[in-house]
């Protein structure tokens, strides 16, 4: 060949689409291509295909695999003269290796892709069993499996059948398959045969009428006894024959395996017997079957076998089928098991995941099996267990909107093109788009993406996963404003009563009322109405992630109602990522953070993703400053304190979102794993909080009657958990009252300035308001209600030196100044630190002391009625337990510890640990327990807006304080079983260090 010529070769093959120019140049000078190396013809067909360089290869092996010259000269005139069956099988050669090794193993198969008659075109199960009559074996019927495979994939290929046609007879040869494996099982053992009657019902693709190239194939048995035979043989021997069955299919021979069969989708899974009778089939249905069973149900198609007995199975079951949306969390079921598929996912995979992953396909069948199950009850047109068929009935019923269900058809189609592509490359079972770039390329062009394969592909892919990410969840939602808006009249929408069971189904009590919010908040044609249509499809996706969607829709009218003009609310929702779904965790989480968002809506703007630290709780000092400058500028102490406490309600609901949303989680920002880091921000915003406040009322106060001097200094000294910065959402402010007289003023005076200070503050923290009252108490001072609100230093100096008891050392150990004169407060500190850190620990009687008033109190202080095991204060292993083991810890070795001398339980329980006056193992486990109970009473309140100390006996309530730790719809019981084993646990380290046990 001259060096001119090979150069115009090489450039042409180059130009057709061949990546290896020389050796392609070297195989189409091979002996077996000589007589049509210069055909136009040929070197057309081969650029035409997905990958010309392994189509030629194929070809030169299939033209070298022949019989003989003449049989070689029978394929060539073929392929050169008629152009169908060069299409097809240079477009399965160029598409497939391992067919082409199959043709290359069977050279004379290719003549199954001469014959191009209208019924060849979309054959169906009876074609397809004429293809496999003549397999008397497993291995011959693997050759006309593949024979019959090799056409499907030319048609495809070559674009005679779309996507959906060829998961369609991918179906069909499967049916077709597993009843030539059931006649060859039967064959092999008659006396099995005569004794039972053995139906094969297909699942999933299979069932459906959409196989990929290669799949498991899922099918579940049910089986009964021929007449007059024993029940129990008759199972035995249909095991037998289904197991048989499975074997012909599944096993791997000299001509590799066909696919697995797999039962797993049968009752109780692996662990369950492989065949059933039909009434033990509706037996476990009736009584055990969860949600996923029923979904997969809906591609239940009776393929082999008896097929009355196929017959009965489905129409038995059917109407299970259709009443499994009625079942409690419905939607939250088949959401979670959605998750569950996408975690599983290896961390490396996640991105190429055509199938599991997100906006992959799996998403979009889980949305139209969704909504097939909410409306099938009452519309039959949507009872089709194929993907896009159910799609096509969704949309024309008005279930989907029209130009959704055409995105996601469309990106349903691709992807399915796409997975076919790569299964068809080597006929192995995969679902990863391919990292190698010539992969790519062949993927790319068999899709006919032929300018740059590679980089279309890639675009389309992404494309179409955003479009199917953005609408598989907005699909379930956005037809229920429709409903309401009438904006759109041409197209067809959900009826009323559809609207109802789908509002039902999203867990809503009220859908009527629901129905109404939307329709209020949707219709028209202001720019309200048109922002808010956009956003509530994903908004009532949030609502319905909570235990109340019902007063999560609510509250958001609300808001919306007292903000809806404002024009920075509405942008704020559209514009800012996080804000929508923080406002919707926050409205649908419970009773409190609404209410306080309620009493002034503009507090909407702190859910906005800013700088990312809007919802961070600020700290005391700037706390502090803003509402002294508050007060500063008030005209009288009663506008002073309106204006600390309206920035009191205000941060109060910074904390409470930002708890609520570290505790959900969103789709940007995952759920906090830290449980005590929850508690202790949630303690330190409120305990500052509080301080702040009681600091600038006091200036209020103190302005408001004495002008910038009192006659006395005065100090706050928080107790309990105020002191400890623990306080709850519904804690009160232990305090105590200290004061000593100024320079030259009497001591009446000061005590009657000092009492008028602390009875006006705590009227003016309690006046009726829109903010929430802050109640001071006082109960934990000298001598309890019957002695003196307030008391002089030197007085509280005599006292302890004289009447003190154990029990009041133990409170002070919690004892910091939280607002007023800060030297009065230290020296306050140092007058009660031998108190609650005595020299050489606690004597024994002082124990013994401890630990009769602590059983006293368990036995006296319980509520009637209560539930010892759910109390989270006073229960075995709850709060109290746990604080008075760290405090007894404090009080007999906090004189030698440093690290012990803090008012903070967990810094306490650490040290202790550090110490070594406790094993890390109890340590963690008591930690674990005050952690659990202080987040339940946080919970409680979050939910109920009042306090308490038990779990709400309401299952709504319940519900809600069991998704604020983290425990899915349903999932209540196991919540409580949790916090009953960490309480048991704790209690048994309470009894051996607390009571020596």
């Amino acid at each position: 060949m001259t060096p001119g010529r090979r150069s115009s070769t090489f450039t042409r093959l180059l130009r057709h689409g061949f990546t290896d120019a020389s050796a392609a140049e070297r195989l189409l000078d091979s002996p077996e291509l000589a007589a049509v190396r210069d055909d136009p013809v040929l070197l057309e067909a081969l650029g035409a295909t997905a990958d010309p360089d392994l189509a030629l290869h194929g070809l030169v092996r299939l033209l070298e695999a022949q019989p003989g010259p003449t049989a070689r000269r029978e394929l060539l005139d073929t392929l050169i003269a008629a152009k169908p069956l060069r299409d097809r099988l240079l477009g399965v050669l160029g598409a497939s290796a391992a067919l082409a090794d199959h043709l290359a193993r069977h050279p004379r198969d290719w003549e199954a892709l001469v014959t191009y008659e209208p019924r060849d075109l979309h054959p169906g199960v009876a074609e397809f069993e004429r293809g496999l009559a003549g397999a008397a074996d497993p291995v011959a019927m693997r050759v006309a499996y593949r024979r019959c495979l090799l056409s499907i994939a030319a048609r495809d290929v070559c674009g005679t059948t779309d996507v959906a046609q060829t998961a369609a007879e991918l179906a069909d040869l499967a049916t077709a398959t597993l009843r030539a494996a059931l006649a060859l099982a039967e064959a092999a053992a008659p006396e099995d045969a005569a004794a039972c009657r053995l139906a094969v019902i297909a699942m999933g693709k299979c069932g459906g009428h959409e196989l990929n190239y290669v799949s498991d194939v899922d099918v579940i048995f049910v089986g009964e006894a021929a007449d007059h035979a024993d029940e129990s043989k008759a199972l035995r021997s249909a095991t037998k024959l289904a197991s048989h069955m499975m074997r012909i299919c599944s096993e791997t021979t000299v001509e590799g395996s066909i696919w697995p069969v797999d039962a797993n989708l049968r009752p109780e899974g692996r662990n369950g017997p492989l065949v059933r009778t039909l009434s033990s089939h509706l037996a476990y249905y009736q009584r055990w079957a969860k949600t996923w069973e029923f979904q997969a149900l809906l591609k239940a198609r009776p393929v082999a076998g008896e097929p009355d007995l196929g017959q009965e199975y489905v129409a038995a079951l059917e109407p299970m089928v259709w009443k499994a949306a009625e079942r409690d969390n419905f939607v939250a079921d088949v959401q979670k098991m959605r998750r569950r598929v996408v975690e599983n996912i290896p961390a490396a995979e996640v991105d190429r995941e055509l199938k599991l992953g997100p906006g992959g396909l799996r998403d979009v069948e889980f949305a139209v099996q969704l909504l097939q199950l909410v409306h099938g009850r009452t519309d039959a047109t949507l009872r089709s267990g194929t993907t896009l068929d159910a799609l096509q009935a969704l949309a024309a019923g008005g279930y989907v909107g029209r130009a959704d269900a055409v995105q996601l058809d469309d990106a349903y189609r691709f992807l399915r093109s796409m997975e076919h592509r790569i299964q068809l490359y080597r006929l192995r079972r995969t679902h990863l788009v391919p990292e190698d770039e010539a992969d790519l390329r062949r993927l790319g062009r068999s899709l006919g993406l032929r300018t740059e394969p590679v980089t279309e592909l890639i675009r389309e892919w992404k494309q179409h996963t955003g479009v199917v990410r953005r609408l598989h969840e907005k699909l379930f939602y956005r037809p229920l404003l429709d409903a309401v808006a009438q904006l759109a009249p041409v197209e067809a929408r959900l009826s009323a009563e559809a609207a109802r069971e789908r509002l039902e189904a999203l867990g809503y009590a009220d859908p009527a009322a629901a129905l109404r919010h939307l329709e209020a908040l949707a219709s028209g044609v202001t720019r309200k109405a048109a922002i808010q249509r956009t956003l509530l499809p994903v908004l009532l996706g949030w609502f319905a992630d909570s235990a109340d969607p019902d007063a999560g829709l609510l509250n958001f009218r609300k808001v919306s109602d007292a903000l809806g003009k404002t024009p920075w609310y509405l942008r704020l929702l559209r514009d800012e990522g996080a804000a929508a779904e923080n406002l919707a965790r926050v409205l649908s989480a419970g009773r409190l953070a609404p209410d306080l968002l309620m009493r002034a809506p503009e507090a909407v703007a702190l859910l906005g993703d800013g700088d990312g630290d809007n919802l961070v709780p600020r700290g005391r000092a700037q706390l502090e400053q803003e509402i002294l400058a508050a007060v500063g500028r008030a005209d009288n102490a009663e506008d002073g304190v309106r204006a600390a406490r309206g920035v009191r309600r205000r941060e109060l609901f910074r904390t409470a979102a930002a708890d609520i949303v570290d505790s959900y989680g969103t789709d940007t920002k995952p759920v906090e794993a830290d449980q005590g880091a929850l508690v202790d921000r949630v303690g330190g915003a409120v305990s500052d909080l509080t301080a702040a406040t009681l600091a600038g009322t006091l200036r209020a106060v103190v302005r408001d009657g004495w002008g910038d001097i009192l006659p006395t200094r005065f100090v706050m000294i928080g107790m309990g958990r105020f002191g400890g910065h623990e306080l709850g959402y519904g804690s009160d402010a232990d305090v105590l009252f200290v004061h000593e007289p100024q320079e030259g003023v009497a001591e009446r005076e000061a005590a009657d300035a000092a009492n008028k200070v602390v009875a006006e503050m705590r009227r003016l923290l309690q006046i009726p308001s829109a903010d929430p009252p802050l109640l001071v108490d006082a109960d934990l001072r000298p001598e309890g209600k019957s002695g003196p609100l307030v008391r002089t230093l030197k007085s509280y100096e005599a006292y302890y030196r004289r009447w003190s008891l154990v029990w009041e050392s133990q409170a002070l150990l919690r004892a910091e100044p939280v607002a007023g004169d800060e030297d009065l407060g230290r020296r306050f500190i140092e007058l009660v630190d031998p108190l609650r850190y005595p020299a050489e620990g606690l004597g024994e009687d002082a124990v013994r002391e401890i630990r009769r008033l602590k059983a006293r109190m368990e036995s006296e202080r319980l509520p009637r009625g209560a539930d010892p095991k759910l109390h989270t204060k006073l229960g075995p292993g709850g709060l109290s337990d746990v604080e008075w083991t760290v405090q007894l810890l404090q009080l007999r070795h906090g004189w030698a510890e440093p690290g012990l001398r803090t008012t903070r339980t967990r810094q306490a329980l650490a040290a202790a640990c550090a110490a070594e006056l406790l094993g890390a193992e109890e340590a963690a486990i008591l930690d674990e327990a005050w952690v659990l109970a202080t987040r339940v009473r946080n919970a409680v309140m979050l939910v109920r807006g009042r306090a308490g100390d038990t779990f709400p006996t309401e299952s709504r309530e319940l519900a809600a304080v069991g998704r604020y730790l983290g425990y899915g719809d349903g999932h209540a019981g196991d919540m409580l079983d949790a916090y009953r084993r960490t309480t048991r646990r704790a209690r048994a380290v309470v009894e051996e260090l607390f009571y020596g046990a």
